[in-house]
């Protein structure tokens, strides 16, 4: 009987750090660049963009189709870093826990 309110009383703890987890992730800001910098994105950690800004000497009439891929390569690279921050919150929540290898929590 104590095995089973030792195990609930850490099910309760897991759940109250999962939802600190949840918050902290929802604070996170990360940039992604492309073109040396020309075209800066800003995810937040849902990966919903807040920002972006582009040098303005990318905005060429001629040029639309280079501008359109700097900000998808920006966007991409500002989503992997929030992806990344995500796992290693989540690892560092849930070091020692035996969760199957694969399982992405809380996501």
């Amino acid at each position: 009987m104590r095995d089973l309110m030792g195990m609930m009383g850490k099910v309760k703890e897991m759940q109250e750090k999962m939802a600190s987890l949840q918050q902290e992730v929802e604070q996170l800001e990360l940039e992604g660049t492309s073109g040396g910098g020309l075209v800066t994105v800003k995810l937040n950690g849902k990966g919903n963009m807040l920002s972006m800004s582009v040098d303005p000497s990318l905005i060429k009439e001629d040029e639309a189709e280079i501008l359109e891929d700097l900000i998808v390569a920006a966007h991409n690279d500002a989503k992997s870093k929030v992806e990344a921050a995500v796992q290693a919150k989540t690892q560092e929540l849930t070091a020692g826990l035996p969760i199957p290898p694969g399982m992405k929590l809380p996501f």
